[in-house]
């Protein structure tokens, strides 16, 4: 499912990284089934699994250990540098990036987000409110302002 692949990449910034834990999601699934009442159960269940996991990584040690690469290793960073509202979303503290990503990114009103992640739609509101006003500081003020 592309919102679980898309979720965990805002979530750990690299492909590599959200590959890996898409895998994840869907490999606690196959391995412990469960029934769910229809597709948005579902898919709250992925969503709230994949936020949990990634979330646990960014935590783990082995994520805190930086490895130098030497100059000839392709860095993926290179591909998200020149989009700076990306970079902003990707900086983002992890409480937000859901949020924004299922918002922004995926269309998800916020009544239907607090639904499927089983939080207050006060929450995400306040969420998202907290969310912009610091990616307009992050972005600059007011020279993004899109009309």
């Amino acid at each position: 499912m592309k919102t679980v692949y898309r979720l965990c990449f805002s979530f750990l910034g690299n492909a590599a990284d959200a590959e890996d834990a898409t895998q994840s999601v869907f490999m606690k699934l196959i391995d412990r089934p469960r029934r769910f009442n229809d597709v948005e159960h579902e898919k709250a269940w992925l969503i709230v699994c994949a936020q949990n996991h990634c979330r646990d990584v960014l935590k783990s040690p082995a994520r805190k250990r930086v490895v130098e690469l030497s100059d000839d290793v392709a860095d993926e960073r290179v591909r998200t540098e020149g989009d700076e509202t990306l970079q902003a979303v990707l900086a983002l503290p992890a409480k937000y990036k859901t949020c924004v990503y299922l918002h922004y990114y995926e269309g998800y009103p916020t009544a239907d987000f607090a639904a499927l992640t089983n939080t207050p739609a006060s929450t995400v509101r306040s969420h998202l409110s907290e969310a912009r006003a610091l990616l307009k500081t992050m972005l600059g003020g007011e020279s993004h302002d899109h009309r």
